[in-house]
């Protein structure tokens, strides 16, 4: 636990760091992150009053927590208990009324909202004549929950008293949750034994509303009182206690001066509504591990956060920032925040969701917990102990009881949606950096991939190809020719992003500013003026997205016709949308601007990336009359919900071995919390990194599910034909890996946008019942192909240690040999620069397109293959395969290919039949289209003996025919494999391969 020291700076150093950040503000960043430029807890007033309310509660065994249910205002009806909390605010019995509202869902999820009343009605005094609106914000749900919000009608009362109500919920009955009225707290279990427990520890803070007493002026000294300090010190002691005898306090001793205004680097925050701030702290019930909370740098498996060794002193933090060249292994915040926290142990997970979309901190803190004192550990368990803390806003929180890690993420999922369904190319390879300089460099590069024979998808274009930094212009010198520069690309099947980003440059003569201030669809400042700052435009104003008239104006600038130069093959890129803000407190906005609806810009900080993302996806699904077409649109800032809108990346990370190798956790992290759309800059975004970290960085990015490269406008030139061999060869190998697997990538991305499972799955995942894998962060399935990646993330190593999670069969991707493994070892794979380690677990069936091309687009009509990893039983094997056009909605009124392949080695047949039953499926132009695309050879692994064979029998669509084998007898650790040539059948039809 902390002392006070670590709790509080000096005033000398406070006022230099002061200095520094204003005037380091008004200068673009182009150095390494100062953390002193971005608060800690102890700078953060409501962060501070609610970690020292922690260590005062935790500390006094006498202490009483100050949260009581009225037992007769509890109701139950229909799924939902009501009540009010009374919070007792001082000596006298003076309290507040808090309205409580549990609701449990059909899905097994429970809810758990807590407000203010006197907020909620409206009845009370804003400071400074602001504007702001007067409740807790109460629209969080508006923009991040889209299902999931049915009460469960069968829910029950299952024990009543004037002490606690105990309902039974969720299916079969099988949760309960046990609401305690005096001190209030709520038990929540599963099969009858706790899982999760509210303000167990009494850390519940809600900090309500109250007047500032305003002190009486300070009256001029007369000169016969100049010297007279005792009079004074009199008069000043008399004043405070008078004015804090009308202040209650949340424990004795709380500091108040943060509660009314407070300031950072050079920025003062004026609190019209006083202090504000929610804390809660829930605890995990005899779990060790805890994910989640995205985006941090450090591991998966989250660290402690009140010191000791290995531990962080800080909690993390989640409040969106311009975090640019971030550090590793820190609870800092970074550009996104998710507020899902999953729990893990062996058999069992739970999680919670704060929905809060304000500054919100959490600590993590875990204590062994034994049943018989004298049992020396033997019997204990352990259990993990969070702390919410969020500065504004209601309480409201979702308790979810598992029991799977795949639990989670469904229920989770359907609350706040599902993976968007991707444009196909977005899975191919990203070529980006910051800038190319003009169109003709843009077609250089195209011509250089493919003199190279670099396959890739899309190229990007950073700030410097507009007109002085205007949105939806181009530079007439620079890129005098986009739509020839577009042509050239789309006649190789490939794509353009473009950055656009939610500051618009403040200046005569550009419509699209005129156009902005003049229908009020930007950000005002607290006296509801238009806010002014500085971003790469110099003087700006910011979109507002939570205005609908503000979206709908957004998406009219995106039509072709408005956006010249822009084509179909245009795509977009919302960068700084935190928002960032070079002049402002932490580079962002302050926190007293005023949004659509009046709503402070601090209760809605986290959101704001989302609705600006929102209102950029909307605008590219019909950017012409009758175009309606998946968008495709990165984002850098997000929220709960924003997996529904596209993509995102890791942000601005660093051409360093370290980087590439905390890459890893942070894209994991993503995919456990709902946002598996993800990846983080290849190469590093600062600096130059030497070419075997390049090349081991395009090996681990093609395991990303987003994969771009990029690089800042100071790196040197780094296209990987830049490279010289051999590393360019070795590149342009991993590369078309990644192409050859795309229908398998895609694949994963339907189940994702179905259920929201990840995309790559971390042990935990996966084996939830081995603990050993629990923390192991730097491996990884991805989607349910059996395929497990570990790539190479440190300098001059040539071999990997694998950590085998259970005990089937596993071979080389590349050479089919069988790995000497054992469930819950770890094997020793030798990992040469030009070899990826990539194992094929047994007992999976997955696709692959081998013809090597371009681009994505060019494989559209290819024939696939299939790659069958016989198990260990010698017998069976499974996989699917999803197909679409790849672009249109057109997937959601039945026009795709679904199809469930099966070894059944009993019978000798590999066997295709659909997945779903779609008989009833009309058949659009496209699935008529993929009548000509077929099974061009099926490579079984692992193959027995007994098909050493010339030739099999295929059956399909009513006819047989035969089609041949080339069997390759095990030998020399390597498995035998047989490889079945021109198999001919439709991909879209019930076939079967006799081997009989």
């Amino acid at each position: 636990m902390l002392g006070s020291g670590q709790l509080s700076m000096s005033g000398g150093w406070t006022a230099y760091l002061c200095l520094a950040s204003a005037l380091t503000g008004l200068f673009v960043p182009a150095v390494a992150v100062k953390e002193h430029d971005f608060k800690k807890c102890d700078q953060a007033g409501f962060c501070k009053r609610n970690r020292a309310f922690a260590d005062h509660v935790l500390s006094n065994t006498a202490w009483e927590s100050p949260y009581n249910i009225i037992a007769d205002s509890a109701s139950f009806k229909d799924g939902q208990l009501q009540a009010i909390i009374l919070k007792t605010i001082n000596d006298a019995g003076e309290a507040v009324r808090l309205p409580i509202t549990v609701s449990f869902l059909e899905s097994g999820t429970a809810r758990v909202t807590v407000d203010e009343e006197k907020r909620q009605k409206g009845e009370i005094e804003l400071r400074h004549d602001s504007k702001a609106r007067k409740e807790r914000y109460n629209e969080a749900e508006q923009w991040v929950i889209v299902g999931g919000l049915t009460l469960d009608k069968e829910a029950k009362v299952d024990y009543e008293d004037k002490t606690q109500i105990t309902v039974q919920y969720g299916p079969e009955s099988k949760y309960e949750a046990t609401v305690k009225f005096a001190p209030f707290s709520i038990d929540f279990k599963r099969d009858g034994a706790t899982h999760i427990k509210l303000n167990d520890k009494g850390l519940l803070n809600m900090e309500h509303w109250r007047p500032r007493i305003e002190p009486p002026p300070a009256t001029e000294k007369k000169e016969d009182e100049e010297n007279s300090s005792e009079t004074e010190s009199a008069k000043t002691a008399e004043t405070t206690e008078t004015t804090d005898a009308q202040i209650p306090e949340a424990y004795p001793g709380e500091d108040q001066n943060t509660w009314w205004d407070e300031s950072f680097g050079g920025n003062t925050d004026s609190k019209p509504r006083g202090p504000e701030s929610v804390a809660l702290d829930i605890s995990f019930v005899g779990y060790e591990h805890v994910f989640g909370i995205p985006s941090h740098t450090g591991p998966l498996s989250l660290r402690q956060t009140r010191g000791g060794e290995g531990n962080y002193n800080e909690p993390y933090r989640m409040y969106n920032a311009d975090v640019f060249e971030y550090i590793l292994d820190s609870p800092m915040t970074l550009y996104g925040s998710i507020p899902f926290l999953q729990a893990h142990r062996k058999d069992s997970s739970v999680g919670i969701f704060w929905l809060n979309a304000a500054e919100t901190w959490v600590d993590i803190t875990k204590e062994k917990e034994s049943k018989n004192p004298l049992a020396l550990g033997i019997g204990s368990k352990t259990n993990t102990n969070t702390h919410w803390i969020s500065e504004t806003g209601l309480l409201d929180v979702f308790v979810f009881l598992g029991p799977t890690p795949q639990d989670l993420i469904r229920k989770y999922s359907e609350l706040t949606g599902t993976t968007a369904m991707p444009q196909e190319f977005s899975l191919g390879y990203h070529q980006c950096r910051w800038n190319y300089v003009s169109d003709e460099d843009v077609k250089d590069v195209d011509r250089k991939m493919d003199k190279y024979h670099i396959p890739y998808d899309v190229i990007w274009l950073d700030i410097e190809y507009t007109d002085d930094k205007k949105y939806f212009t181009w530079d007439a010198h620079s890129f005098a020719d986009p739509i020839g520069m577009g042509k050239q690309l789309e006649s190789h099947g490939r794509q353009l992003v473009a950055i656009i980003d939610p500051h618009i440059k403040n200046v005569d003569g550009y419509t699209v500013s005129s156009e902005l201030k003049s229908q009020h669809f930007a950000v005002n400042n607290k006296d509801g003026e238009i806010f002014e700052g500085w971003c790469w435009p110099g003087s700006s104003n910011w979109v507002d997205g939570f205005n609908t008239a503000a979206r709908k104006w957004w998406a009219t600038l995106f039509k072709y016709a408005k956006f010249e130069g822009s084509m179909r093959n245009t795509w977009i890129w919302n960068d700084m949308n935190e928002p960032s803000v070079f002049n402002g407190p932490e580079t962002t906005m302050p926190k007293d601007n005023l949004h659509y609806g009046n709503w402070e810009h601090r209760d809605v900080h986290n959101l704001n990336g989302l609705t600006f993302h929102n209102a950029t996806f909307e605008a590219l699904k019909s950017r012409e009359k009758g175009e309606f077409r998946r968008p495709f649109v990165l984002t850098r800032s997000f929220f709960a919900g924003s997996q529904r809108l596209g993509a995102m990346w890791t942000g601005d990370n660093q051409a360093a071995w370290d980087h590439l190798e905390g890459s890893i956790p942070m894209v994991l992290s993503q995919n456990i919390a709902g946002f598996p759309f993800s990846g983080a800059d290849v190469g590093g975004f600062f600096g130059n990194p030497e070419k075997e970290l390049l090349t081991r960085w395009y090996q681990a990015g093609a395991f990303y599910p987003f994969l771009r490269a990029h690089a800042h406008i100071d790196s040197r030139r780094r296209e990987p034909y830049l490279a010289g061999e051999p590393y360019t060869t070795i590149i342009a190998a991993a590369l078309r890996l990644r192409y050859s697997l795309l229908p398998s990538w895609y694949t994963a991305f339907r189940q994702s946008y179905l259920t929201n499972e990840p995309i790559v799955k971390p042990m935990f995942y996966t084996h939830p019942n081995e603990e050993a894998g629990f923390a192991i962060d730097d491996q990884f399935f991805v989607g349910n192909t059996g395929l497990l990646a570990k790539p190479v993330t440190q300098k001059d190593k040539e071999t990997v240690d694998i950590w085998i999670p259970d005990n089937e069969v596993y071979y080389d991707y590349f050479t089919y040999d069988i790995i000497p493994s054992s469930k819950g070892k770890t094997v020793t794979l030798d990992a040469p620069l030009n070899k990826i380690p990539l194992l094929m677990q047994g007992g999976r069936i997955f696709a692959r397109r081998d013809r090597p091309r371009r681009s994505s687009t060019l494989m559209k009509w290819d024939d696939y293959t299939l790659v069958v990893t016989v198990g260990k039983d010698g017998k069976t094997a499974e996989g699917d395969l999803y197909v679409d056009d790849g672009d249109s909605y057109d997937f959601e009124k039945g026009q795709y290919i679904y199809r469930k392949f099966t070894l059944d080695g009993d019978a000798k047949t590999i066997s295709s039949v659909d997945g779903e039953d779609r008989k009833k499926v009309r058949e659009g132009e496209w699935m008529k289209k993929m009548h000509q695309v077929t099974v061009d050879k099926i490579i079984i692994v692992g193959a027995p003996k007994s098909w050493d064979q010339t030739e099999v029998t295929v059956e399909s669509e009513g006819k047989t025919w035969t089609a041949t084998v080339e069997y390759t007898a095990a030998g020399k650790g390597r498995a035998a494999f047989a490889v079945v040539k021109k198999v001919g059948a439709r991909i879209g039809a019930d076939w079967k391969v006799s081997f009989a």
